[in-house]
């Protein structure tokens, strides 16, 4: 594993790769509120050893990149996605496939529209278009989230606890939720973070709005990998992303939810190296 961090626009955004720079590229967006970190270094590794060269990062306000102030994020999703070009400059890759899980897969769908040259080939994990007709998020997701709005995250403890309350939340029934697991990462997130509280920025960012009208327009190879317990972003919302874009295809991870239990991760890998 090589660490790099990428100067670009007056901010920073750090970068860990795995694998050889020389095979195809590979990556990685994680969703809001959450660093690289959840991008198992074990699953890095494992996809590199595929013969891809993969790249994992901190988007801005998690991990090791800039942060802002909480409360005052100042930049938009098109930044956000424009970053991630960023990234393939510094490296010198032409193209890559783009994986997205959550709000990075919509990150990813940007991407796609604004800069189809760069992408060879994306995949959507849990994410979405936010097409108006498609269910909202479950309740409990809500009280979650609305019990815990007061909950100090320059706290480690408090951190590590509203962390593993969230992804519990987010769990599928298929698997009994690895609370170890995700303490141990959890952990490892407060460690790996400059500002921790920053992360809540995340549900304040604007734009975007103009391409998830656009998903339709996607032009390159795409893979949609949803679960059917998906409680944030339901299972309907796969199924539509996999109907609009053209020649995309759907593979269902039965009792799963929102999350990238090491149960699958044999799945998702061979869904990406696919292509």
């Amino acid at each position: 594993m090589k660490k790099q961090r990428i100067e670009s626009n007056g901010i920073h955004i750090y970068t860990e790769s795995f694998g050889n720079s020389s095979d195809p590229a590979v990556l990685l967006i994680m969703g809001a509120q959450s660093s690289m970190i959840w991008w198992e270094k074990e699953f890095c590794q494992r996809l590199g050893d595929t013969g891809r060269f993969v790249i994992r990062y901190d988007n801005r306000d998690v991990g090791r990149s800039t942060t802002y102030e909480p409360g005052h994020p100042e930049y938009t999703f098109e930044d956000m996605a424009d970053d991630a070009i960023h990234i393939l400059d510094a490296y010198a890759i032409e193209k890559a496939h783009i994986v997205g899980m959550s709000m990075g897969g919509m990150l990813t769908q940007m991407i796609a529209l604004r800069h189809p040259d760069r992408v060879s080939a994306i995949t959507l994990i849990m994410t979405s278009n936010f097409a108006s007709h498609l269910p909202e998020i479950e309740e409990k997701v809500m009280k979650y989230f609305a019990e815990n709005a007061a909950m100090d995250l320059s706290d480690k403890q408090a951190f590590i606890q509203f962390t593993i309350g969230r992804w519990n939340v987010l769990t599928g029934r298929k698997y009994p939720f690895d609370e170890e697991r995700i303490a141990r990462l959890a952990e490892e997130e407060w460690e790996h973070s400059d500002n921790a509280a920053s992360l809540n920025n995340h549900g304040l960012i604007a734009g975007g709005e103009s391409y998830l009208g656009r998903t339709a327009e996607i032009s390159v190879p795409t893979q949609v990998i949803h679960g059917t317990d998906d409680p944030i972003i339901p299972y309907a919302h796969g199924v539509h992303l996999a109907d609009v874009i053209p020649g995309a295809s759907l593979t269902t991870l039965e009792g799963i939810g929102h999350e990238l239990p090491r149960e699958v991760w044999d799945t998702i890998i061979e869904v990406i190296t696919k292509h």
